[in-house]
Parts: structure tokens; C-alpha cells; sequence
């Protein structure tokens, strides 16, 4: 079961492209709150993993500033 040439390659090309949207999303999201070079942290971290980033993300930033108004 640790042999990858097990995994269903559709598996692995799903999970590709949620990382990737995700990591798309967090970038596009934070350029539109305006938090500068931080949007390219989120960006990159979102990229690399699922779900942590995007967990922080809404706890951090986005709660933050609905709570911030």
C-alpha cells in the first residue's frame, strides 16, 4: 500500500488540481484584501498542502477583518 504505482492515477491528478486551486484561490483572494507580499506566503502555502492553509487562511485574515468592520 506504500507503493504509489497503487494510487488510481484520476486520485492523483484530483488531488494536483485542488492543491493547485486552492493555492490559485488564496493568492487571488489575498491580492484583492490587500495584504501585499503576503499574498504570495499564502499563495505558495496553499500550494503545498490541503486543507491547513486554507483553515488558517479564514481564521487569520478573513475573520480578522470581518470582525475588524
Amino acid at each position: 500500500m506504500n507503493d504509489v504505482s497503487t494510487v488510481p492515477v484520476w486520485l492523483i491528478v484530483l488531488i494536483v488540481v485542488l492543491v493547485m486551486t486552492q493555492g490559485t484561490s488564496l493568492f487571488v483572494d489575498a491580492r484583492k484584501r490587500g495584504l501585499g507580499k503576503w499574498a504570495w506566503f499564502w499563495g505558495i502555502w496553499g500550494s503545498t498542502t490541503f486543507p491547513l492553509p486554507l483553515l488558517l487562511y479564514v481564521l487569520l485574515v478573513v475573520r480578522r477583518q470581518q470582525n475588524g468592520k
